[in-house]
């Protein structure tokens, strides 16, 4: 998402890939990979705080907390404090995104 790399956030996203924003807006892969191409969310860096996974045969869980520095839609730039619920699928023998849920912390 730092580097802006499309490709690569559209393979590990599955196609059914929704991000649930802390305001509560869900925004499916397409939406979400057009929004970081085009600027409308930037992200300049992310310290994380800690990751905690849970792996149940071909389903996973992630639960981490960082603190994004990042600018959304046409705000200013800051330091967020985000929690990031990723729920994961393993399809093909890859692990893919299919669920973000992102609220602060």
């Amino acid at each position: 998402m730092i580097s802006k790399n499309i490709p690569a956030l559209s393979d590990i996203l599955d196609d059914s890939f929704a991000l649930v924003h802390m305001t509560g807006m869900r925004q499916p892969k397409a939406a979400f990979l057009k929004a970081v191409e085009d600027g409308t969310l930037n992200y300049a860096s992310a310290e994380h705080d800690s990751i905690d996974v849970t792996v149940n045969g071909d389903t996973a869980a992630l639960m981490g907390k960082s603190r994004v520095h990042a600018a959304v839609i046409g705000g200013g730039w800051h330091t967020w404090r985000l929690r990031q619920d990723l729920h994961l699928v393993k399809k093909a023998g890859r692990w893919k995104i299919i669920l973000a849920e992102a609220s602060t912390y």
